[in-house]
């Protein structure tokens, strides 16, 4: 009969001596020492930190240095239990790998979600340039009716330059908000006080910031000098008045204006200075958009009268006593003082 504890100890023998070679050859090419499980340790400890670095380009680094923290803790149970102690090596660098990778998720992570800030940024910087100018429109016929809560408008009456100023402003803001602080200025002329010196001095844009004039003597031409749609003013949504509204062929160019085409009253009817809607006396109008019957946008012919109406079909110069008979509903300009 063998010796128990001679099997013991040779048995013991082998398993030392074959998970040195195992150590040995997996720590180094050039063959087996008593040093190499803590230069494989070494070795592990630099891979899982160059793995934590490249996890900054992604989660991928991350798992990287996550399997060589697993490896690295099975080398280590595995030398505690021979008593090799590369072993703790192995565990100091598995733990290096592990805090390499978190750091590297976590910069990554903060890289992205400054990159979305970025972005987010940026678009919100775009949004709010494209309108920062506005200061000039035509009120619209759903603007008028809206305001006047009629569908035939308001006639010659609209609260004197004060309410015509509030409609303006209100339908500003209606279609901006915020841009009710502008300063609006209704283009009417009445018998004491001439329209174009109640508008500032410009430059003067619509509400897809395209410029209209960039001063009076800009705008006191047969049409605006400026860029905008000159041969259909555009309304308060910066849609031009006529194509982009209605059937886009509606006779709606008549706009009120109470002045010649210097925007000065020339003695003429304002509607008893925009606060009657009654009568067969109506004021000067412009053309929003030029037509046979007048071309200038400040004045083309007389109105019908001053009561109110609404009339988008082609019927001359029109009859009756309403403002809006020889194509149009009332409607007028407004300016800002801030552009």
């Amino acid at each position: 009969m063998k010796n128990p504890s001679a099997v013991a100890f040779h048995s013991a023998g082998c398993l030392c001596f074959c998970l040195g070679a195992a150590s040995a050859c997996g720590g180094s090419d050039s063959g087996g020492s008593s040093s190499a499980p803590s230069a494989s340790g070494a070795a592990g400890s630099s891979s899982s930190a160059q793995a934590g670095s490249a996890s900054l380009a992604g989660h991928g680094g991350a798992s990287a240095g996550g399997s060589g923290a697993s490896a690295a803790t099975a080398g280590a149970s595995a030398a505690g239990s021979t008593g090799i102690s590369g072993g703790s090596s192995a565990g100091s660098g598995a733990g290096g790998a592990g805090s390499a990778g978190q750091a590297g998720s976590a910069q990554a992570g903060a890289a992205a979600q400054a990159g979305t800030a970025g972005s987010v940024g940026s678009a919100g910087a775009s949004g709010g340039t494209s309108t920062a100018h506005f200061s000039f429109f035509v009120t619209s016929l759903e603007a008028i009716r809206r305001e006047s809560k009629s569908q035939n408008g308001y006639g010659g009456n609209l609260g004197g330059l004060a309410g015509a100023d509030a409609i303006c402003t209100r339908i500003a803001e209606a279609s901006l908000p915020g841009s009710g602080a502008k300063g609006w200025k209704a283009f009417l002329s009445t018998s004491t006080v001439n329209a174009i010196e109640r508008i500032g001095s410009g430059p003067w844009y619509d509400r897809n910031d395209k410029l209209v004039a960039s001063d009076s003597a800009g705008l006191l031409q047969e049409r605006p000098s400026g860029m905008t749609t000159v041969n259909d003013l555009p309304n308060e949504l910066g849609t031009p008045n006529r194509a982009g509204t209605g059937t886009g062929m509606d006779d709606n160019h008549d706009t009120i204006t109470g002045s010649n085409t210097q925007g000065k009253w020339d003695g003429g009817s304002t509607c008893n200075d925009w606060s009657s809607a009654t009568g067969s006396d109506g004021p000067r109008v412009g053309h929003s958009w030029p037509a046979n019957s007048g071309k200038s946008w400040i004045q083309a012919h007389t109105a019908p009268g001053c009561e109110p109406s609404v009339a988008l079909v082609q019927n001359g110069g029109g009859s009756g006593n309403g403002i809006g008979n020889g194509g149009g509903y009332g409607g007028f300009y407004c300016f800002a003082l801030k552009p």
